[in-house]
Parts: C-alpha cells; structure tokens; sequence
C-alpha cells in the first residue's frame, strides 16, 4: 500500500505534518475527512522510499544475520526488530530496518516489503525470498544468500583493491610531476641560462614548466571536467554500451573482466535454479546483475533461444563475455541432471581465477607505474645536467 506525506490543517486551524498509508488518492482523502483533516499539500512516497541502496557488505551481513537467526528459531518480525536495534552506527539503514519492522508487523511478507523499498535490496534477493517464502525454505534460502553475497563482497573487494592501487600511483605520480617542475626545476633555471645557449631538450623543459606554473589551474579545472564529463558520458545507454564492449578487448583487462562476470553469472544462475525458481526467470534477473550493459544486451537473444528449446550451454556459447569454459560446464551439468551442482563448481573455480588474474594485474601495474615515475625523473636529470656537460666541453 502506498504511504502519503501531508500538510493539513485541524478544526482548530493547526498546522500537521505527517504520514499514512491509503490505497490510492481517493482512498487518501476519505481517510482526511474522517480524521477531520483539510490537506494543504500531500504526495505519494512509495517511489521515495526506494533512495537507499544497500551496499554489497551490508547485503551480506543482512543475509547472514537473518540466516543465523532464523537458524535458532527467531521469527522474521522479531528478527528486524533486533537488527534495528543494534544498527545504531548507519542511520539510513536503520531506518529501513524501522519501516521493514513495522510492515511485517501489519502482516506484510518480508519479500514484499523489500520489493515496497524498491532500489534498496538487489532484486535478485528479492525474488529468492519470494520463492522461500512459497517453497517453505526460507532459512535455507537466507543460508545460501548469505554466502552468495559473502562471496560477491569478497570479489568486489579485490576488484576494487585491483584499480585503487593504479589509481594512488597515478595521484602520486602527478603530484611528483607538479613537485618537480613547479618546485625543484625553476631554482636551477637562472643558473642554468647564465651558461649561455642551451639544449633544445632543456629549452622544452624550461617552457613546459613555464606553461604549468601560468596554467595549472586550468590543467586541473580540465581534469576535473575530463573527469566529470566521462562519468556522465557512461550514464548514457549507447556509450555505456560501447565503452563495456570495449572492456572486454582491452588488452590487459579482458581476462579477469571476462573471468568476473562469468563467476557472477554461474553463481547467480545456480544460486536461483537451486532455490526452485524457473530457468526462464533465472536467466532473466540473471542478466540483470552482470554490470555490463554489452553482455546483458545479449541476454534477451539468449533467452528466446532457450524458450525455443535450444540447449542452455549452445546459447551461452554464443555470448560474447564469458570464459569459453563455461559452456562446456553448462554441457556436463545438463547430461548429468545436475545443472546447479555444475554452476556452482564452475563459479567457485571462476573466482578463483579471477582473483589470481586481478593479482596479476595489480602486480603488472606496480613495474609499470614505477618506470613512469623514474622516466620523469631521468628527463628532470637530462634537462639539468646536459648545459653542465655543454659548459664542461666549452671550458676543456
């Protein structure tokens, strides 16, 4: 049921402010009329509820909490309200937890008023507490989100460790870079236009550090906007899908990118076929959660081959995106009646792959970044010392 907010006044001309539920506005009125009400101003927040979203370590201590619980017999209604008493430190999930306690207390199931939060919970939780709650499986539902998002935590978490390494490099190679050539270079530049004619390549120096220390500010206003501009830019569809085609080419990044979202679909897939819902259904939230729009753009081909009859692993064979391995474990799980034992093997070596690819990568970049930095200092050492060489000839 929708919840209103509204400013209305009483029979004695008092302002109020607050909410209530009603059906629809119809619905919303009668009840102001009954409580002797007049609204000024009132409107649906139902959508407006739905602002918070969960981040993956709270999904996963969410999932596990719960599992735990009911695990010793703890209902659900009881069960939110101890979460949302010992939440103290994250207001706005507090707050959820609050209204998520206070449906379930009306009867409301708890997939339903997740799916009331909208974007809070991913649907894919969504949906696998709505099938508990059909096959009387709840607990062991909760048990095996619990460790699905564990385990999308822990590769999320080495995703991100993977880029924020390159990223600090990067920040602290350019910082050297304005160190030097706006701090060191030009206490050398009067001494070194005393030895006369200079070298073509000191002369550069000299003129780019010239321009940086005229224009920094415009060089850092026009990353600011590269930066700004880029992320907006991936916000629209075409680019976003271009640019999520193009990851999976890169050179040093297609590996583990393609390796990620193939353990991100083999776990999602077995984790949803398990718990009792339909192939057809899976595979639709399935291509929901990949986070990229090129391979979830294939995904609607992919499911009307499946409708037809086609074989799960030849239409997965066909996307462009995953590890070719994955078909061939699709094949043996099929023949063998034993699909979601087969994905959720096939996801557990995934990951570990693409943990071992991500290190990889982290310990590619280190050499690469540290020859960039001693790169920039060889050309601050050449534009110093190449008029002292110079005057040292003209003296011999």
């Amino acid at each position: 049921m929708p919840r209103y907010t509204y400013t209305a006044v009483d029979l004695e001309n008092k302002k109020i402010t607050s909410e209530i539920d009603a059906k629809n506005d119809d619905d919303f009125r009668m009840t102001m009329r009954r409580m002797s009400l007049v609204p000024l101003k009132y409107s649906a927040i139902s959508e407006k509820r739905s602002s918070y979203k969960m981040k993956s370590k709270d999904v996963a201590e969410f999932c596990r909490q719960l599992s735990n619980m009911f695990s010793s017999g703890i209902p659900a209604a009881r069960a939110l309200e101890i979460l949302k008493d010992t939440t103290e430190k994250k207001p706005k999930l507090k707050a959820m937890y609050e209204t998520m306690y206070a449906d379930l207390m009306k009867g409301v199931t708890m997939s339903e008023t997740m799916s009331k939060l909208g974007r809070a919970f991913p649907e894919l939780l969504v949906n696998m507490f709505a099938s508990g709650e059909e096959s009387g499986q709840f607990e062991r539902v909760t048990q095996n989100m619990a460790t699905h998002y564990e385990k999308e935590h822990r590769l999320n978490g080495k995703v991100k460790s993977a880029t924020r390494y390159p990223m600090i490099l990067g920040i602290m190679t350019i910082i050297v870079v304005l160190i030097v050539f706006l701090g060191v270079l030009p206490t050398f530049f009067d001494t070194l236009k005393s030895f006369g004619e200079l070298p073509p390549f000191t002369v550069l120096i000299m003129d780019f550090t010239e321009f940086l220390q005229s224009s920094w500010y415009y060089i850092i206003g026009g990353m600011v906007l590269l930066f700004g501009g880029t992320k907006y830019a991936l916000t629209v569809a075409s680019i976003r899908l271009t640019f999520d085609q193009f990851k999976l080419k890169a050179p040093l990044v297609k590996k583990p990118l393609r390796t990620i979202y193939t353990a991100r679909f083999g776990r999602t897939l077995a984790s949803l076929y398990s718990s009792g819902v339909s192939m057809i259904r899976a595979l639709e939230i399935t291509g929901t959660i990949l986070n990229n729009k090129y391979i979830e753009s294939q995904f609607p081909e992919l499911l009307k081959q499946v409708k037809s009859g086609e074989p799960l692993s030849d239409s997965v064979q066909k996307i462009n995106g995953f590890d070719r391995k994955l078909a061939s474990t699709v094949q043996i799980g099929e023949e063998s009646g034993r699909l979601d034992a087969m994905l959720e093997s096939s996801a557990e070596m995934f990951e570990y792959d693409a943990e071992q690819a991500t290190e990889a990568l982290v310990a590619l970049m280190e050499p690469i970044m540290i020859v960039l930095i001693a790169g920039i200092i060889l050309v601050v050492i050449l534009a110093v010392m190449m008029p002292m060489v110079n005057m040292f000839d003209q003296i011999g």
